[in-house]
């Protein structure tokens, strides 16, 4: 796998995102924001994490979050594990397809609730007043459409009803957001293999990490919070059939010396160890 232009996005993206999420963060706080006259439960928990954690913190943490999530939703889409594109146009367009085919009046009624539904066609059709109603619009469907994949993805989307919904980055839609350069690096050739989401993460982290032990020759201890930075990598398919092989394997051919599989392997291995020779 090309993994050039994946290490320059998901380095890019990590930037990117904490500072969208920074400026978000600044003005769901703010004294007057509507989010504290619309949401004052999910402010409330907001000011009790970034009391916890830190701002920084908070931040990187929602960061990565939307990240993770934006990610998968494009792998989804490309391999049609979505019934319609939730992050990805249809073909000949530029806007997510789910969008656009709620502009035309049709909603995926599983995947978004009916008060999402409503909310959505209201701030299409005006009738909902908004700066900016089909970007609005587009949160909701994303929002709705992670929840919905909370019930088999738990892990990965856990259901959103607090401030990381308030942190979403605005700007979901233009040629310079978030998601049009995931497009971009995330081609339908690069998602043919699931490892690319493994690769990503460990270029998202990457500066970070790089960070960590830059720290560490100045005598700094690892924070809690840094130590998935400084010790986590991903493992390609290769290296974990090889450790495999060599530890569960070969306990497996010492106790079956008969077993047909540990014949297959032998052949394997000594094709592979030849191999040079002739």
């Amino acid at each position: 796998m090309e993994t050039a232009k994946l290490r320059k996005f998901a380095q890019f993206a990590r930037r990117s995102l904490i500072e969208q999420v920074g400026a978000k963060l600044k003005l769901v706080l703010a004294e007057e924001s509507p989010a504290r006259r619309e949401s004052p439960l999910a402010i409330k928990k907001l000011e009790e994490a970034i009391a916890e954690q830190g701002k920084e913190q908070v931040v990187e943490r929602v960061a990565y979050i939307w990240f993770n999530r934006l990610v998968a939703l494009r792998f989804m889409d490309v391999n049609r594990y979505n019934r319609i594109g939730v992050v990805s146009p249809a073909e000949g367009q530029f806007q997510p397809e789910i969008l656009a085919d709620a502009k035309m009046g049709h909603i995926d009624e599983e995947m978004v609730v009916e008060n999402t539904r409503k909310r959505v066609f209201a701030l299409l059709d005006g009738k909902m007043p908004s700066q900016d109603p089909q970007g609005e619009a587009y949160r909701l469907l994303v929002v709705a459409a992670c929840n919905y994949w909370y019930s088999a993805m738990p892990f990965l989307f856990e259901r959103i009803d607090d401030y990381t919904e308030l942190l979403m980055p605005d700007d979901l839609l233009s040629g310079n957001s978030i998601l049009a350069y995931t497009r971009e690096a995330m081609t339908p050739v690069a998602c043919e293999d699931v490892e690319v989401i493994g690769w990503l993460y460990q270029f998202y982290i990457s500066e970070k990490k790089d960070q960590v032990f830059e720290a560490l020759k100045k005598n700094q201890k690892i924070k809690p919070a840094n130590i998935p930075a400084a010790t986590q990598l991903f493992t390609p398919h290769w290296i974990v059939r090889y450790l495999v092989d060599n530890s569960l394997g070969r306990l497996w051919m010492l106790n079956r010396p008969n077993s047909a599989w540990w014949i297959r392997w032998s052949i394997t291995f000594l094709r592979t160890r030849l191999r040079p020779i002739f």
